[in-house]
């Protein structure tokens, strides 16, 4: 059996580790994070000039070395991690949990599929950790505001995309009657994949209209992508002011059931106390019994 010494032993190393790892308001918390952000940092350059066939050629296993130091490295780190929280399950199933596990499968992966070890790069997703480290809170409830705004467009984008869809399709048909296999339009399908790139105005080059109504219409295709470029732009945007302003109005309407309420002081007629407040702010006396 273990004993109450080495539990209380094994919990101060476990509470030690923990305040470094998952605390930012040390200085040793900081300078871990700090380290682990230029180690992931380092592991992501790493994968990617392996990708570059001249530098791989010449410092193949430099960079395989490398690697491995640092998938060793995260694999630690994420041990602790789970070592030293109290709901270890908790943060295997996290966000963070499942992109630190997924930073260090790949390497582990290439014994068994070749060329896996280039995912790693997915560790530059742990950046996101640069918002806790530099208390980057507000960056956060902007992300989250976006979230939200995504959300409640949905509809509206559902609805926008399916019309699309629909006149890509009746172009499609046209340009496939009015220019035929000549222009390269050899089928329906052919033709919406002609509309859709011209539409988003990516325009390929592959397909060109070649009589004068094909030229027409393909005008003004172009003309109407430009619109509809913009349309989920302005749905998205529009909702996100809305969510703002929502939030300021509930963090108003708060403030003011936080901040109001109908006391009136009986020494100095006083208005405005606090909630659940029991003096006046004003003169001192009691005004709660």
């Amino acid at each position: 059996m273990i004993s109450e010494d080495h539990k209380t032993k094994i919990d101060t190393i476990r509470q030690k580790i923990y305040i470094v790892i998952y605390g930012t308001n040390t200085r040793a918390g900081r300078l871990f994070d700090v380290f682990l952000l230029i180690f992931i940092l380092l592991s992501v350059l790493a994968v990617m000039l392996e990708s570059v066939k001249e530098i791989d050629a010449k410092y193949h296993q430099a960079l395989m070395i490398a690697e491995w130091i640092f998938t060793s490295l995260f694999t630690v780190e994420y041990i602790l991690r789970i070592f030293s929280t109290k709901k270890p399950w908790k943060y295997i199933f996290s966000f963070y949990g499942i992109i630190d596990l997924l930073a260090i499968l790949p390497m582990y992966l290439s014994f068994f599929i070749t060329g896996s070890n280039l995912l790693s790069s997915i560790r530059a997703l742990r950046l996101l950790r640069l918002f806790r480290v530099l208390k980057m809170g507000n960056f956060v409830g902007e992300a989250t505001n976006l979230k939200a705004a995504l959300k409640a467009s949905r509809p509206k984008i559902t609805v926008f995309l399916f019309t699309v869809l629909i006149i890509a399709m009746v172009i499609g048909t046209l340009m496939f009657l009015i220019e035929g296999p000549e222009a390269g339009i050899t089928s329906i399908p052919r033709g919406v994949y002609w509309t859709v790139v011209t539409l988003t105005t990516v325009g390929y080059g592959d397909i060109v209209p070649i009589t004068p109504f094909g030229q027409f219409l393909s005008m003004l295709v172009m003309i109407v992508g430009y619109g509809i470029i913009a349309v989920p732009t302005g749905i998205v945007s529009a909702e996100f002011a809305k969510q703002k302003s929502k939030k300021k109005l509930n963090k108003k309407t708060e403030a003011n059931t936080l901040r109001k309420e109908d006391i009136v002081c009986p020494v100095c007629n006083a208005e405005n106390h606090k909630k659940n407040a029991a003096f006046c702010y004003n003169c001192g006396a009691k005004i709660r019994i």
